[in-house]
C-alpha cells in the first residue's frame, strides 16, 4: 500500500530534487507558469474581498478574518495542484542551492523571472476585475480601497516582520503539500497555514500585487484621494519590505532550517 505522506526528511529531499527543474526549464515556460500563479493568488484575494466586505459588521472581526483566510487559501491550492511558479513558494529552492543541486545564479534568475511574471499576472487580473464592474456590488469597492490604503500605511519594519511571518507559513504549507500524496491531503495542507496567515494579518507580496493596484484603480475611478495610496507607496512602502520579509521567512525558517536538520549531514566533509 502506498504511503499517504512523506516524512520530513523525505519531503526535503523531494523539494531539493524538484528544485533541479530550473536547470532544464525554459525561461518562457517559467514566465508562463509565474503568470498563472499571479492569476491564482489574485483569484483568492478577490474572493476574500467579496466574502469579507460586510462580514465584520455581521459576525465580528475575528470570524470575518477566519472567513477571509479560508477562501483566500484557494489561491495556493490552485498553484500547488494545477502547477504554477509562485515567488514566495520558490523560497524553498534555496534548499537545492544549499545542497549544491543548482547554482545560486540559477536560483536568482528563477526568482527574478517569477516575481516579474507574478506581478504581471496580478496586474492583469486587477484590470479584469476592474472592467468586470463587480466592485459596484455592495461595499466591495470601499473595502478594496480600505485594504490597499492600510497596507501602504504600514511602517517599513512592521511590513517587513509581517512579511517574514507570512512566508514562514506559506512555505510550511508548500512543504506539507509536498509531503501529501493525494489531492485531498494537498488541499488540507494548503488550507490551514494560508488561513492562519491571512486571518492573522500577515503580508504576502504577491497578494499585495493584486490588492493594492485594485485599490488604486478604484480610488481613481471613484475620485477618492488618499495620500498614502499611490504607486510609489505601493512599491516602496509595501512591496519592498514585504518582499524582503517573505524571502527571509521562507529561506531562513523553512528552506535552510529543514535542509540543515535533514540534509546537511549528508554532504561530504572536506579533508
Amino acid at each position: 500500500m502506498e504511503k499517504r505522506y512523506l516524512t520530513p526528511a523525505e519531503t526535503v529531499k523531494t523539494i531539493v530534487e524538484n528544485g533541479k527543474r530550473v536547470l532544464t526549464q525554459s525561461r518562457l515556460r517559467t514566465l508562463v507558469l509565474s503568470l498563472l500563479a499571479g492569476f491564482y493568488i489574485a483569484f483568492g484575494a478577490q474572493l476574500a474581498t467579496v466574502v469579507t466586505q460586510d462580514a465584520a459588521a455581521l459576525l465580528g472581526k475575528g470570524i470575518a478574518a477566519l472567513l477571509g483566510g479560508s477562501v483566500f487559501s484557494l489561491g495556493l491550492m490552485l498553484v500547488v495542484i494545477c502547477g504554477a511558479e509562485l515567488f514566495t513558494g520558490n523560497s524553498l529552492l534555496t534548499s537545492s542551492a544549499l545542497h549544491g543541486e543548482i547554482t545560486w545564479g540559477k536560483l536568482l534568475e528563477n526568482w527574478g523571472i517569477v516575481i516579474v511574471g507574478n506581478l504581471a499576472g496580478s496586474l492583469f487580473f486587477a484590470g479584469l476585475m476592474f472592467e468586470s464592474q463587480l466592485w459596484m456590488n455592495g461595499k466591495i469597492a470601499e473595502d478594496a480601497i480600505r485594504i490597499a490604503t492600510a497596507k501602504c500605511q504600514l511602517p517599513f519594519a512592521v511590513a517587513l516582520v509581517r512579511g517574514i511571518l507570512c512566508n514562514w507559513l506559506v512555505c510550511l504549507a508548500v512543504f506539507m503539500a509536498t509531503a501529501a500524496r493525494d489531492v485531498t491531503g494537498k488541499i488540507l495542507a494548503c488550507y490551514m497555514p494560508i488561513m492562519a496567515f491571512v486571518a492573522s494579518g500577515f503580508e504576502h507580496s504577491i497578494a499585495n500585487m493584486y490588492y493594492i493596484p485594485t485599490g488604486l484603480l478604484l480610488s481613481s475611478e471613484l475620485g477618492r484621494t488618499a495620500p498614502a495610496l499611490t504607486w510609489t507607496t505601493f512599491f516602496l512602502d509595501n512591496l519592498l519590505p514585504v518582499t524582503i520579509g517573505n524571502i527571509l521567512g521562507g529561506v531562513v525558517f523553512v528552506a535552510s532550517a529543514y535542509w540543515y536538520v535533514h540534509l546537511k549531514v549528508d554532504l561530504p566533509r572536506s579533508s
